[in-house]
């Protein structure tokens, strides 16, 4: 018994059960995709070792808690965010146990009160103690598209003699007796609702306490002094740093990164011929369009989409995106033969016989006029999406893009004319049916596009481009006229302001100034190992404040980009890693002073983060929200975990330096450097702490915003499950200190570059390996970057390797 306790007590048993947790989340993710969702509930999330493993770790931190004294100690933050953790899975517990969750589907006109249970064993139907009638349902999409914006049924509720009328949309929830009803999928033909019902009073309660308890702890860690944290800037500040040493071992861990880009082939001579005057270009591209999602944008928003579609690049040639649609719309005939259309890979156009690279829309039909892609695209389509392969989904790209120079070259897809009265608010192209115009507005909308391109073929012969002024004149004025009668208001300071965001390329400069100020930073560091100047120390302070000036340009995009969609700017995978970037420069801010090497650590690890985001698959396109994410949640959720991420990088970067150091460094010489090891390997878990910190409030703020919105705080959804794995990764890491006889520089330094392995996977890996709720921050096109991956991992097993004569340096 005594043997058992001090089993049950011990540090090292904490991080066992905290790996197999670990573990097991991880081993369940895949399970549910290969098996499904039910069985990955029954044979991990639900089963009775699951439960165990769970109820061991909280005897574990009680018997270590008593063991340690650790309430004798006073480190109240400590003692909350541990308790905290058991409080949390008392009221799971509770929810799983006593919680009602199921499903009421009412058509319009009907009343009900039958609500379809779900279990582990099936369903069943139960009695809700009162009756609910749907009066009506109402789907709302966004101006001129498909995409829902909202959706809200109108309920009457019969409870206990009275009734109540309330509606219930995505958001927003109602409670009737300790009953939740959340809005949660409608009939196809949009008169029907299906709600998700909760009823779980006493778990709900239980959790949020535990939420809060959370909450209070991290902010109580971050601030009292025998903490860790505090503990650990203490040793921060009785120590120097070798920053020189740091700055080559920088240098050879990141060398510079350059952005190589490919010269695609030639336009056309014809077409370089036939070039459109830039000052009428930038007047078109200025006129509002309606996007196929149904937002206001500028033409110049929509051919920079168009072009980075087709083309996967920024400009064709010498044309900016203005030019090449205005030329494409003009001379139709003459770019049908123009190579512009990116061929995915060599496979595809050595199959359908393509040139390889990129191929002219003609190039797509054979000599009777057949399409290529047809019977293989047919076969593709008649699988489910999970069973296509590689060659089908490439294949379904090409197909996307020749479609869409075929629509251009059609006249459609670019909707100019308002259409007072539409039901759909929609805007038409002068290629649509513009049979529902009338009386003078259906003359002109359907001749003064040819009439605009006429004086533009015109003007590209004689040089004479007022005409063509003219009659664009006459298409805005129209826009201003018909807009508000169409149901969509142009506003001029939005398009505006985005036709300067899209000139000012803010964040492909930052990344420019990133790269370069990075750089220099750490090679003025250098610099100073071999001569202490003071004009070098000028030069770094100088560097920082270049660094200060990108860094805020930087918030001025981030700022405009939220001001032209109307919503914080980190909902989709390009947003996220532009907001990573900010906050990886904003960590090694909060480190500058201290040690200048992570701050251009840092810098130049943003610098990375913008060159991936501008990659040709990340998608930079500004999207009406999905109506799940029209919440106030969606902001400090996001934002908070991002910055966490940030903090992550900054520990990974530390790590991998001191990886390379031990390396590099002879092991006789190593103890020399110890000092300097130690200092980088404190500021390293500093950064830890703090990611971790908000990694765990973001996480859980995720879950009320889940119960808010779905009617649960936790669904085993594999973004979740891989963002608490994350944190159990990183809690380990952080814990390795409660072992001193194998806690020291090499394990330390390698497990928090080994741990960024989990942010990755919840960032872009559930995305590609797995799928979930999640979905709409998927992005198909992930796969290009898991090579380079590959080729990480080799090297930090070579660096593990190599690095292993730093086993024998204690951290403290």
């Amino acid at each position: 018994m005594i043997q058992f306790k001090k089993i049950l007590s011990s540090y090292v048993t904490t991080l066992v059960l905290l790996m197999l947790y670990a573990a097991g989340l991880a081993a369940a993710t895949f399970l549910e995709k290969a098996y499904g969702t039910a069985l990955a509930k029954v044979a991990v999330y639900y089963s009775p070792l699951f439960f165990l493993l769970q109820a061991l770790l909280v005897a574990n931190f009680a018997m270590a808690a008593l063991k340690h004294r650790l309430l004798l100690s006073r480190r109240w933050g400590l003692l909350a965010v541990h308790f905290s953790f058991i409080v949390i899975l008392a009221g799971a517990l509770v929810t799983h146990v006593f919680g009602r969750e199921g499903t009421l589907h009412l058509r319009e006109g009907q009343a009900g009160n039958r609500m379809e249970v779900h279990t582990n064993r099936g369903h069943a139907v139960r009695e809700l103690p009162f009756r609910m009638e749907l009066v009506k349902f109402t789907l709302t999409r966004y101006p001129g598209s498909m995409s829902p914006s909202s959706y809200e049924s109108d309920v009457r509720v019969y409870v206990d003699g009275d009734t109540l009328r309330r509606a219930i949309y995505m958001n927003n929830v109602l409670d009737v007796k300790g009953y939740r009803f959340y809005q949660a999928s409608f009939d196809t033909d949009e008169r029907g609702t299906v709600l998700s019902v909760n009823r779980d009073v006493a778990g709900r309660n239980i959790t949020y306490a535990g939420y809060l308890l959370l909450l209070a702890g991290c902010i109580a860690c971050l601030t009292e002094k025998n903490g860790r944290i505090r503990t650990l800037y203490r040793l921060l500040n009785a120590r120097k740093c070798d920053a020189g040493l740091f700055a080559v071992a920088g240098l050879l861990a990141f060398s510079s990164v350059a952005e190589a880009q490919t010269e695609g082939p030639s336009v056309a001579e014809a077409v370089q011929q036939y070039a459109i005057a830039p000052a009428h270009a930038k007047r078109f591209g200025a006129l509002p369009v309606q996007s196929p999602n149904g937002r206001i944008i500028p033409v110049n928003t929509f051919s920079s989409e168009i072009l980075r579609k087709v083309h996967r690049e920024a400009k064709f040639g010498s044309l900016n995106a203005d030019c090449f649609l205005l030329s494409v719309l003009a001379l139709p005939e003459m770019w049908m033969h123009v190579p512009l259309i990116a061929v995915p890979n060599r496979e595809l156009a050595y199959f359908f016989d393509l040139p390889q690279g990129y191929c002219s829309y003609m190039e797509a039909f054979d000599a009777e006029g057949n399409y290529k892609l047809q019977q293989k695209l047919e076969a593709a389509y008649r699988k489910m999406p999970a069973e296509r392969d590689a060659f089908d989904r490439d294949m379904i790209k090409l197909d996307e893009r020749i479609n869409i120079f075929h629509q251009l070259l059609n006249g459609q897809l670019l909707n100019l004319f308002p259409k007072a009265g539409d039901p759909h608010r929609k805007w038409y192209a002068p290629g649509d049916d513009l049979s529902g115009y009338s009386g003078q507005d259906s003359m002109f909308v359907s001749q003064v596009f040819e009439w605009y391109l006429y004086d533009v073929r015109y003007a590209i012969h004689s040089g004479y481009w007022d005409k063509a002024d003219g009659t664009l004149d006459m298409i805005s004025t129209y826009q201003q006229a018909s807009s508000k009668a169409s149901g969509v208001e142009i506003e001029e300071d939005r398009l505006a302001l985005e036709l300067k965001y899209n000139g000012l390329e803010v964040f492909r400069r930052c990344k420019i100034g990133y790269l370069a100020l990075g750089g220099l930073l750490l090679i003025s560091s250098l610099v100073l190992l071999y001569r202490n100047r003071r004009g070098t120390k000028w030069l770094i302070r100088l560097l920082a404040v270049g660094v200060l000036i990108v860094f805020h340009f930087h918030m001025l995009g981030m700022g405009m980009r939220w001001r032209i969609g109307g919503y914080a700017p980190w909902s989709n995978s390009y947003e996220t890693m532009v907001y990573v970037a900010w906050a990886t420069v904003f960590g090694g801010l909060v480190f500058m002073r201290r040690s200048p090497v992570t701050f251009a650590l840092a810098t130049l690890f943003a610098g990375v983060i913008l060159f991936v985001s501008g990659l040709s698959w990340m998608d930079p396109q500004i999207n009406p929200l999905a109506p799940v994410l029209k919440s106030p949640w969606l902001m400090f959720h996001v934002a908070i975990l991002m910055a966490a991420y940030g903090f992550f990088g900054i520990g990974f970067l530390l790590g991998l330096t001191g990886l390379v150091t031990m390396s590099l460094v002879r092991k006789s010489r190593l103890t020399v450097h110890a000092p300097s090891l130690r200092e980088l390997s404190i500021i390293n878990e500093l950064s830890l702490l703090i990611g971790l910190l908000l990694m765990t409030v973001g996480t859980f703020m995720g879950a009320v915003w889940a119960n808010e919105s779905w009617g649960r705080y936790w669904g085993w959804d594999p973004k979740e499950t891989w963002a608490l794995i994350t944190i159990v990764v990183y809690v380990l890491v952080t814990h390795l200190h409660l072992i001193p006889k194998r806690y020291n520089l090499w394990l330390f330094n390698l497990s928090s570059v080994v741990a960024f392995a989990s942010v990755l996977m919840t960032y872009f890996g559930v995305n590609y390996f797995l799928s979930g709720m999640h979905s709409y921050g998927q992005n198909d096109a992930l796969g290009g970057i898991f090579g380079y991956l590959y080729a990480a991992i080799l090297l930090v097993v070579a660096l593990a390797v190599c690095s292993r004569k730093g086993k024998d340096l204690k951290i403290q």
